[in-house]
């Protein structure tokens, strides 16, 4: 691929990144209320990996054009972001201390389950479907040198390595600003919650309506 489509795509793919919306909602909260980031980042990354890969084996076009299969994906995730949300506000943020380092079997659940939650929520994110399917098209060239399964594929990686940047970023400031203010880490683990249940809302009321 060409220098310059690569610079095009990145300009365009990191404006769509650093806009709030769920995954920096989750990254916020990972941020605030675990000892660490990565395992949330990890699982937000692993499900833009699964849709990499269906963009990859072409099934990405077949999919988003299925009506049937956008409505369901969209309620399940609005869904999931709505459960995920009210999770976050039922249980305000609780920072983790400088003792709490020692891995054990239950850390390593939580962790487990940490990534898991990230997963479903870029995974199951109907906004990332569009995104591989509208955006990707755009900078690949079926004439190209290269298959436009490689240009597919590192315009996938391009977009995890930017995603994982951003939200790592997101997450690890939310932490050191917010670290000795525990009144309000609660309050941003709130907004961001309800930011979670906000954009469950506003897609299921888009998909329902259309």
């Amino acid at each position: 691929m060409h220098t310059t489509t690569v610079a095009a795509f990145l300009a365009v793919d990191l404006l769509l990144v650093f806009t709030p919306g769920a995954d920096w909602a989750y990254a916020i909260s990972a941020g605030l209320r675990d000892r660490s980031v990565v395992p949330a980042v990890a699982g937000l990354i692993a499900g833009y990996a699964g849709y990499t890969l269906l963009a990859v084996a072409g099934l990405v076009v077949i999919v988003a054009s299925s009506a049937t299969v956008l409505t369901a994906l969209t309620v399940a995730g609005a869904a999931y972001l709505i459960w995920l949300g009210w999770g976050v506000l039922s249980r305000p943020a609780a920072l983790a201390t400088a003792t709490e380092t020692t891995a054990s079997p239950a850390s390593v659940a939580s962790r487990g389950r940490i990534m898991l939650k990230g997963v479903g929520t870029s995974g199951l994110n109907p906004k990332a479907l569009l995104l591989y399917f509208s955006l990707f098209p755009q900078f690949i060239n079926p004439a190209g040198g290269w298959p436009v399964a490689a240009q597919t594929g590192l315009l996938g990686v391009l977009h995890m390595t930017a995603c994982a940047l951003v939200y790592l970023t997101v997450g690890v400031l939310a932490r050191t600003v917010l670290t000795t203010r525990p009144s309000a880490a609660r309050a941003v683990t709130r907004v961001s919650g309800a930011m979670m249940i906000v954009i469950g809302g506003l897609l299921l009321v888009e998909r329902l309506a259309g």
